[in-house]
Formats: C-alpha cells, structure tokens, sequence
C-alpha cells in the first residue's frame, strides 16, 4: 500500500548554522552601547557646563580625537604605521577652508567635501602604501606628508603658505547656531560629529570586514589560503581612515576659521601617533582618551613652563607605555578585569583583544 508523501516544510529563508548565530549575536552585542560607555558619552554633556571658559579646548579635543580615530582605524586595527596622516588631515581642512574663502560657507556640506577631498587623496595613496612592508608604509607615508606639506608650501598664493589661510567665514549651523568667538557651537557640533563617526566605525570594526582586518593584523600570511584579499581589505581600511581623517582636519578649520600649513606637518602626524599609543591602540575609545589626556595634559604644563612642557609630557608617554600595557583604555580594562565583579581573566583576555 503506497505511503502519502510527506508534507513538504515551508521555506523559512536561508538556513544560519549555530556558530554563524552565534558570531551574528556577537557582532550585534559589540555594537551595542553599554552604561559605562553611555556614561563615557555624558561627560562631555557634563564638562560643557562645568567648563564654560573651555569651549575651545573641547571642541579641539573632540576634533582631534577624530582624527586619531582614523589613524585608529588602519594603525590599531589593519596594523599599518602611518606618520603621513596629517597630510589627509591638512587636506580637508584646507578644501573646507577654500570653500568657504570663496564663498561656499555652509558648514555640513563643506565638512563632508572636506572628509570627500582626503579620502579620495587617501584611496590613491593606498596603493603606494599596501605594497611595502611595515618600514617601507612607514617611509611611504612619510614621504607623502613631506611631499603635500611642501606643495602646500609652494602653492601660498592659494594656500597662504606659512601666514596660514584666513578670510574663512562659516555660515551659522542650520541658519540658526552661528559659530561665536567661545566656541559654544564649536563645542556641539565637534561633539556630534564625534558621536556620528564613532558610531559609524563601531559597527565597522565589528563587522566582518573590521575582523578580517584583525586577522590581518594578526596573521597576514594565513589569510590569502583562506581567500581573503589582503591588499583590497587594506587598501580600504587605509582609505576610510585618511577621509576620517579628513573630517577632523575639516571640523577644525570650520570651528577655528583659520587654516595654518602645520596643520600637514609631521610634528602634527607625531602628534597624532603619540596620542594614539597613549590612549591604546585597536580601540576606539583609546583614540579619544589619547586625545584628551595629551591635550589637557599640554595645556595644564605648558602654563606651568611654557618652553619645557615636553619633558614632563615624554615622562607621561614612558609611564603609560610602561606601566599600562595597551595604554590609557588597556590599563583601565585590566584594572576591572581585577575587581571582584570584574570578568574572569579569560573573558578579559578576550575583551582586549576584541574591544572597539
């Protein structure tokens, strides 16, 4: 006697195996605010009104975080060492400068054509820099902060050269907020570019690709046997950092209306090197605890000894880097991974090296 067949189960869509389940959760979980970090994000809310004769120091902390986030980006995470990172961040600001000297003063449009200008500079750079090793990106990118500083140098009819690009006049934010001499717009608008950007790469550097780039990091020779295009997925990672990069350098010449040549010079890129490994490298919120701690650091000892402030700032770099292994965030991560209701030494292992 024939069986009947067996009802034929409805389409449910693709089928997701247990460990994809699991690594999609993980993704999504990272992304996600915590309290602490919530907080993290409040105190700059706090500081703006505890703070009111510090309007200019936070809207030059934030921007600089920003650009310390690019470097972030391919440093920390692709694991490419860049000294020519101020030239991206000395692009935008001068493409924000210029068009506003000529009239386009709109602050929005002109930030992200700014942030367009670098990245677009940075994409066909990257095929300079993936092609060496460690030393050579390293000299590469070098080379081209030394090779845009210069031809900023040169070009002074248009870029003012050593006197610096002035006349920059920036519309009022939504033709409400105009950009006063305390620097109180200054201050809201860094910080919510801050915040946008910084959500936009938490979920980069969550993703798939953000882990492939670790792995790269971690592992580059191994990853061509798995299939993964080591020279695209860097050379990309190296392009959204120089337009990050590129938005800060933007931001700063719309908040301080004045664009001087230093802003591509390697003393600057240092800076931003320094910066980075004080608050720790392959996290986020290393980059704008670096920023903070260098920033604040420099204001307090250069009113203390305006000519031998560095001395005390090196002592500073030398302990963090001694004492507080993956810097300022690195130090703090371990310390609550000590408390009694911290994570598990494991889970803290694990926590560093996935932290954004």
């Amino acid at each position: 006697m024939n069986q009947p067949n067996p009802p034929i189960p409805a389409d449910t869509g693709p089928y997701t195996s247990p460990v994809e389940s699991r690594h999609m959760n993980h993704r999504l979980a990272s992304a996600r605010f915590t309290l602490l970090e919530l907080l993290f994000w409040l105190a700059p809310v706090a500081a703006y009104f505890l703070f009111p004769g510090h309007y200019a120091l936070g809207a030059l902390i934030m921007t600089y975080a920003l650009a310390v986030l690019g470097l972030d980006l391919v440093l920390g995470y692709a694991g490419i060492v860049s000294l020519g990172h101020a030239a991206f961040f000395g692009i935008g600001a001068y493409t924000a400068g210029l068009l506003a000297v000529h009239g386009w003063r709109e602050p929005l449009s002109g930030l992200l054509i700014g942030g367009v200008a670098a990245l677009a500079v940075g994409a066909a750079a990257s095929f300079l820099v993936v092609r060496g090793k460690d030393l050579t990106r390293l000299m590469v990118t070098l080379g081209i902060g030394l090779v845009v500083y210069e031809l900023a140098n040169k070009l002074s009819e248009i870029t003012g050269g050593t006197d610096g690009l002035s006349g920059i006049e920036i519309a009022p934010l939504f033709g409400v907020f105009a950009f006063d001499l305390y620097g109180a717009t200054a201050w809201w608008y860094a910080y919510a570019v801050l915040l946008v950007v910084f959500v936009a790469l938490k979920f980069v550097v969550n993703s798939p690709f953000g882990l492939s780039l670790r792995a790269i990091r971690e592992g580059v020779n191994r990853m061509p046997a798995l299939g993964v295009a080591v020279d695209g997925r860097l050379r990309l990672a190296f392009t959204l950092s120089a337009g990050v990069t590129g938005l800060a350098g933007a931001l700063m010449a719309q908040t301080t209306q004045f664009v001087g040549v230093d802003a591509l010079s390697v003393p600057r890129a240092a800076e931003f090197l320094v910066m980075l490994v004080l608050g720790g490298t392959g996290r986020l919120y290393g980059a704008i605890a670096g920023a903070a701690v260098f920033l604040i650091a420099r204001d307090l000892l250069s009113d203390v000894n305006a000519v031998y402030w560095e001395f005390w700032m090196g002592i500073l770099l030398m302990a963090t880097v001694l004492l507080a292994r993956g810097g300022i965030t690195g130090g703090v991560a371990a310390l609550l991974g000590r408390l009694p209701n911290g994570r598990a030494s494991n889970d803290s292992k694990v926590a560093r090296r996935t932290a954004p």
